[in-house]
């Protein structure tokens, strides 16, 4: 009798999965026609997507700009050249990974910043985004101009978000390396997820942009989200050193726009995720305890404000997505 019971109830939760499933996606596709501006979502629960829907844009598979979500990108490039000893340590100063950087009149102590303070967004310089980003990429040198800017916090301490630190660091790492951002992110990612990395925006010295304007399709999103949940692995291969994916899940400081801790170039949410975050809603979120793999694409000509519609995509990690798992 309990042989049997136990046999009907396999059987119910078989026949019940699919149909739960279906459920699932079903909801999830009515939440997003009640959020205008996404354009795609994509959901992979450990090796499998679950969930693939593009009801705007390009689709998943042209290229959709990724805005700031670029820096999560340099963040894992930097964990390549440390693992190389192409620079020493997160500790390395500008001084003594980039001299060349520096300007004449860079503020004094600019010097002293570390990869870390400005992987972490603690350069203590005053910001490059916002209200001055339009000024910041009309000067004439952008590194220049975002070194010498005033020191406003002490390097280390309080994270401001600035794309003028990621694309310091961004430049950094061509120095230490030799080789473009294009070609680091072409060699130590494009090729092992195999995914397309076309050129994009550089600055008058010629060096990439570090922090925005950076293409990828919606299905490489989602294999870059892959590789952080999977702790720097990807088909079986070590892509990135798990040591720096555990290190980059730390938080160093706080985002005073959203409350969010920040790690080595990704968001820290308290449900578990790490997330890369781009202007308009473009995000990646891995959550390494439920094995969820998330890529979002959004429409990048609007805001996505914390109290707006990216609290609205936050919603949508936090209750259903998180309840696939």
């Amino acid at each position: 009798m309990i042989a049997r019971r136990s046999f009907l109830i396999a059987s119910t939760t078989a026949l019940a999965a699919p149909v739960f499933a279906q459920g699932r996606s079903a909801l999830l596709a009515d939440a997003m026609q009640n959020l205008p501006q996404l354009h795609s979502l994509q959901i992979q629960r450990a090796g499998e997507v679950v969930f693939a829907k593009a009801q705007k844009g390009p689709g998943l598979d042209r290229l959709a700009n990724i805005k700031s979500y670029s820096k999560s990108v340099v963040a894992l490039l930097l964990g390549t050249a440390i693992h190389r000893r192409e620079i020493s340590s997160v500790d390395a100063s500008l001084q003594e990974v980039a001299p060349r950087l520096l300007p004449a009149n860079a503020t004094p102590g600019a010097e002293d910043i570390t990869m870390e303070d400005l992987v972490t967004l603690r350069a203590g310089l005053e910001r490059t985004s916002g209200g001055n980003y339009g000024e910041w990429i009309s000067s004439s040198n952008w590194i220049a101009d975002a070194l010498s800017r005033p020191m406003v916090a002490t390097p280390g301490g309080q994270m401001l978000y600035s794309t003028g630190s990621t694309h310091v660091l961004g430049a950094a790492l061509t120095e230490a390396t030799g080789k473009s951002l294009l070609t680091l992110s072409r060699e130590r990612l494009g090729g092992p997820l195999d995914i397309e990395i076309p050129a994009w925006t550089r600055d008058p010295q010629g060096y990439y942009l570090g922090g925005n304007e950076m293409a990828i399709t919606p299905r490489s999103m989602l294999k870059i989200a892959v590789l952080l949940r999977d702790r720097g692995v990807y088909a079986n291969k070590q892509v990135i050193p798990e040591n720096w994916i555990a290190a980059s899940m730390k938080p160093y400081g706080r985002s005073a726009f959203s409350g969010l801790g920040y790690g080595y170039g990704w968001f820290l949410l308290p449900s578990g995720y790490a997330l890369a975050r781009g202007y308009g809603g473009q995000i990646i979120a891995a959550h390494p305890d439920r094995k969820l793999a998330v890529a979002i694409t959004s429409d990048p000509t609007r805001p996505a404000r914390s109290g707006g519609y990216f609290g609205d995509l936050i919603r949508l990690l936090d209750g259903p997505i998180l309840n696939m798992a």
